[in-house]
């Protein structure tokens, strides 16, 4: 009801007290490719499923490295979150310079959230169409962050996000607990692709199209780490390969892992107290 009159402008409230434009930014988010995140007492480890625009093209990358203690996983769209990735590098690269230090991690999300927050107050801009998972490690511990095209980011134990992204939601309810806490880096690297393969669709058209419909390969799957005495790094290819296949033996590449299957409803994940 009166979404024609009022989704014209950013700006614009409907009678319902919505901001539709809002709205279909989060959208875009829950149409991109699935990206998990889960953390530890040292560690923290993001997963992200690659997509290819057809089976002649190269797989776009989904998590990108924005400093030596933080980088992030990407759903929506991706010259977004590029344009957001450059500019939180430079400004990490500009704390780094003036003090001398890595900036903490909360107050760039705080940046970054007012950065999102004032394209929603400005007629002349729309809002990014793309949610972050950031993981970090700063003074403080290791960080899982996750921010919305609202100008919302909120910290979390485990979440998912993208298309598909409950299953990997329901799995990670399922299983975080006190032995995550404590868990090896190995160990949440697996718990980050068993998350992802249930966000995975082996039957899709759309995905078989796309040459994504073999569950996860080394191809289309990506795991960011990041922790105590650990810089970020990106692990892909030939290196994720020992722990796909170990998913493989499992039988929990692209079955749908342990979640229900459902659609992308907005059920909270393991979120913390902020």
């Amino acid at each position: 009801m009166f979404r024609n009159q009022y989704d014209t402008d950013v700006t614009v409230w409907s009678p319902e007290g919505r901001l539709l434009q809002v709205e279909y930014a989060m959208e875009s988010v829950k149409q991109g490719s699935a990206c998990v995140g889960i953390r530890s007492s040292t560690h923290a480890v993001i997963g992200a499923l690659k997509r290819s625009v057809s089976e002649l093209s190269a797989h776009q990358k989904k998590i990108l490295e924005i400093d030596a203690h933080v980088g992030v996983g990407i759903a929506g769209l991706t010259a977004d979150a590029r344009t957001l990735a450059k500019w939180m590098r430079s400004e990490c690269l500009n704390h780094k310079y003036v003090y001398g230090t890595d900036m903490p991690t909360g107050r760039l999300m705080t940046d970054l959230a007012d950065r999102h927050q004032r394209t929603t107050q400005t007629y002349v801009r729309r809002p990014y169409g793309v949610g972050l998972l950031v993981a970090s490690y700063d003074k403080t511990g290791p960080h899982l962050y996750q921010t919305c095209p609202s100008g919302n980011v909120y910290e979390y134990y485990a979440s998912a996000i993208g298309a598909r992204s409950q299953s990997g939601r329901t799995y990670l309810e399922k299983h975080y607990g006190d032995s995550v806490a404590d868990a090896s880096v190995d160990d949440l690297i697996m718990h980050a692709l068993r998350a992802l393969a249930g966000c995975v669709s082996t039957d899709d058209k759309e995905a078989k199209a796309k040459g994504n419909a073999e569950g996860l390969t080394a191809d289309n799957a990506s795991v960011g780490i990041v922790g105590q005495d650990q810089a970020f790094r990106l692990m892909e290819g030939a290196e994720l390969q020992p722990y796909l296949d170990r998913l493989e033996l499992e039988g929990g590449n692209g079955n749908g892992g342990d979640g229900d299957g459902g659609g992308d409803d907005d059920e909270a994940p393991t979120k913390m107290e902020t």
